[in-house]
């Protein structure tokens, strides 16, 4: 009974691994930021944990709207109709460019905000500046994230892999160059991470396109498209899915966002100590990420073959694959809490010794809820992944509202501020909202493929 999930493991791994390297890649930008930030001290790496809360915010939206491009790739890619899946890439790269320009002047308006949260003054003073270009760099990665999607919705995950490996190498020369001001550059500090972020992102745009020019596979979809020419209905087809699909990541990004203004208020130590948990348990997060972008290749090419009984089985052996690495990662986690902050922070410095200390104490203490949390938000997003490749998102939306604001957060803000667990209880709360997310979607995915399936019958 098992081996016919397992036998779909081999080429589960196939096609999401180069999505989990590309995605890693995101997130080791991140990573490389922070252990170059988190040298000059717990105020650096706590305002680059502030100003990205913005970031986090508005690139949840913009990707939320890519995903949109995938599974109508994908159904158009089976069915082998060139010019369905032509006009889905152009509508869709012509909604994130909008999107993501909009986005970033919102951002630039909502940062006075910083100044009325409550946050430590030193940190909003440093994150200020470096804002303004990562937030400008949002433009460049949500317009990649169009092609991104297109890409896999083509079953072709591997070149945004290479685009990203790319990006991350150039960022950390930069990153390298620019904060520490080594070989006559400039020495910028944090606002350096920030440059270095936008150009590598700049970069990874340029490069992916020039591999579709180059490729005879995507040739037809990218050439002579007509910007001028929008058709009403591929928008709106658009819009219906990528709008719920946003909603729900803003609502998850949203929790993790209000975990780090929480952390905030707690002070700049909780604050960064939140921001090392964050970034190590999202580079495992990533591996959800690849496994979800497989289920809902997956799961639109057979639902555009009409094969409901493959799509359940299929669908399946990935939620399984994704608990047994899962596994993995939580035991890893538990094993290694107390060493893996110390990447982040200066032990070997004198200055700001007992602050050092205490973010490592309290990241440490994190990711002890973070090793089974992760569980739950690795399955929570491969069963999204599988509902989406079913077109199905407006009800997901809803559950993860329900999962993450109407449950996670009320235990976030009551155990982080008003008992004495403080960080350690934030993250019971984004604990708490995981497991319900996974619980109902988990649901909500039996539900409609067993649907699917008597409907064939």
């Amino acid at each position: 009974m098992i081996a016919q999930y397992t036998k779909e493991f081999r080429y589960n791994l196939k096609l999401s691994f180069p999505v989990m390297l590309g995605m890693l890649g995101h997130t080791f930008v991140a990573f490389a930021d922070n252990v170059m930030v988190g040298q000059l001290g717990t105020a650096e790496l706590a305002a680059v944990s502030l100003g990205n809360s913005f970031v986090f915010i508005a690139m949840s939206l913009g990707i939320g709207f890519s995903t949109a491009i995938t599974p109508l790739v994908a159904e158009a890619d089976s069915a082998n109709n060139i010019s369905q899946g032509k006009n889905a890439f152009k509508h869709g790269l012509i909604l994130c460019a909008l999107l993501s320009v909009i986005l970033f002047l919102i951002i630039l308006l909502l940062k006075p905000l910083m100044y009325y949260m409550d946050q430590p003054k030193e940190v909003v003073e440093l994150a200020i500046p470096y804002l303004n270009y990562v937030a400008l760099s949002l433009i460049p990665l949500i317009i990649f994230q169009a092609l991104k999607q297109f890409s896999d919705g083509m079953s072709n995950t591997k070149y945004p892999m290479y685009a990203t490996i790319l990006a991350n190498i150039i960022n950390i020369v930069l990153n390298y160059l620019l904060i520490f001001g080594s070989f006559g550059f400039p020495k910028l500090g944090i606002v350096g991470a920030a440059i270095g972020t936008l150009f590598s992102r700049i970069i990874m745009v340029y490069f992916l396109w020039m591999i579709f020019k180059s490729k005879d596979k995507f040739r037809p979809y990218i050439t002579n498209f007509n910007f001028k020419k929008i058709e009403q209905k591929i928008s709106a087809k658009l819009f219906n899915l990528g709008f719920p699909s946003a909603l729900q990541m803003f609502f998850e990004v949203g929790i993790f966002t209000a975990a780090i203004w929480l952390s905030g208020v707690l002070g700049k130590n909780p604050q960064a100590a939140n921001q090392i948990a964050l970034n190590l348990s999202s580079m495992t997060f990533m591996v959800g990420i690849g496994l979800s972008v497989a289920a809902m290749v997956r799961v639109g090419n057979q639902k555009g073959l009409n094969d409901f009984i493959s799509l359940r089985r299929i669908a399946f052996s990935i939620f399984f694959l994704t608990f047994i690495i899962e596994i993995i990662f939580a035991s890893f986690f538990l094993i290694f809490r107390d060493w893996l902050p110390t990447l982040y922070i200066d032990g070997d410095t004198l200055v700001n010794i007992n602050d050092n200390k205490e973010v490592v104490l309290i990241a440490s203490k994190l990711l002890l809820v973070a090793a089974f949390f992760q569980i739950f938000d690795g399955l929570q997003v491969a069963i999204l992944g599988a509902l989406r490749g079913l077109q199905d998102v407006k009800i997901p939306a809803f559950i993860t509202f329900i999962s993450y604001w109407i449950v996670g957060f009320p235990v976030s803000y009551y155990l982080g501020l008003y008992t004495s667990l403080e960080s350690v209880g934030i993250w019971i709360g984004l604990f708490t909202g995981l497991f319900v997310a996974s619980i109902l979607l988990y649901i909500r995915f039996n539900y409609l493929s067993k649907k699917l399936i008597l409907r064939s019958n």
